[in-house]
């Protein structure tokens, strides 16, 4: 039984200069979009109960609430079901978290990536990092008490990390991703190389600073990224790590069902003439399945 989906919003109002994600700026086409997810979930969704919900991108904050709900209210949903809604922290505001609350997401994730303002700049963020302490203090007040934070580490130029992981160990947050800037092909980084980026080793020790600094805060690491407070491990990260099954709706969207892994279309054109249709579809073996569970 697939009792997880992750839905993909596309759009950004710019995109980050690390990003090789499928994203895109076009705003205008979000209602035919909507209309399209709608139709694959009618199509696709079993009507099981779901235990967890990710609304990913992209910037899924960019829809206004009841774009949201037209989304949410498709589903089915276990009485303790997570779920969780990536916000962009210049989208922010009370009223918005407001709404958020009301309809129904219990999560929060916001992307920090680092709390120095000039390495914001550099790594072409929107927001400042006071935008991202008011966020997290709004969401709070509003009644959020599940907020995830990423980090970057490994970013260009000289900063202090070590002050990075103390900012977001002061918000009273329940869970922290962390991941090493990784220059992917189809990023503006990829050919347009930051100055000063650390090597491989100098990258490694950040990790293990990483882990360390956490652990004596109360923070378990969970996965190699993540780490949490006791009880707030993302139930949908889990999910994927110990290879269940998810459904994945939306542009370029990843799923697992009896055992069989696909994608979606990539572009708009394609994703809307096929919201029913996957890209690519592939069979997994007895022998994947081993392999996955065992190393």
């Amino acid at each position: 039984m697939t009792t997880s989906a992750y839905i993909h919003i596309p759009f950004c109002k710019s995109k980050c200069k690390y990003c090789s994600f499928i994203s895109y700026i076009e705003e205008e086409k979000v209602d035919s979009y909507i209309n399209a997810l709608i139709k694959e979930i009618k199509s696709r969704y079993n009507k099981e109960k779901l235990k967890t919900l990710y609304i990913g991108g992209g910037t899924p904050s960019l829809l206004k609430p009841n774009k949201i709900t037209k989304l949410i209210k498709e589903f089915n949903y276990d009485k303790d079901c997570e779920i969780t809604l990536e916000v962009n922290p210049e989208d922010a505001t009370l009223e918005y978290f407001k709404k958020l609350y009301d309809i129904g997401i219990n999560r929060i994730s916001m992307g920090a990536q680092t709390f120095d303002d000039n390495i914001l700049k550099i790594i072409g963020r929107r927001h400042n990092s006071k935008q991202t302490i008011k966020a997290v203090e709004m969401a709070q007040n509003v009644g959020f008490n599940n907020i995830s934070l990423d980090l970057i580490y490994g970013l260009p130029e000289n900063y202090d990390y070590k002050k990075d992981l103390k900012t977001i160990t002061s918000l009273n947050i329940q869970h922290i991703s962390t991941y090493g800037l990784k220059i992917e092909e189809n990023s503006f980084f990829y050919n347009n190389l930051p100055q000063n980026l650390p090597n491989d080793d100098k990258q490694a020790d950040l990790y293990l600073e990483t882990i360390s600094y956490l652990e004596t805060k109360g923070y378990t690491q969970y996965e190699i990224s993540n780490f949490a407070q006791k009880g707030y491990e993302s139930r949908h990260n889990l999910n994927y790590w110990n290879n269940k099954y998810y459904y994945g709706f939306g542009l370029a969207a990843h799923g697992y069902e009896n055992e069989i892994r696909y994608s979606n279309y990539e572009t708009f054109e394609e994703y809307l003439k096929n919201p029913n249709t996957h890209k690519n579809i592939h069979s997994v073996t007895i022998q994947e399945n081993l392999k996955k569970k065992y190393f």
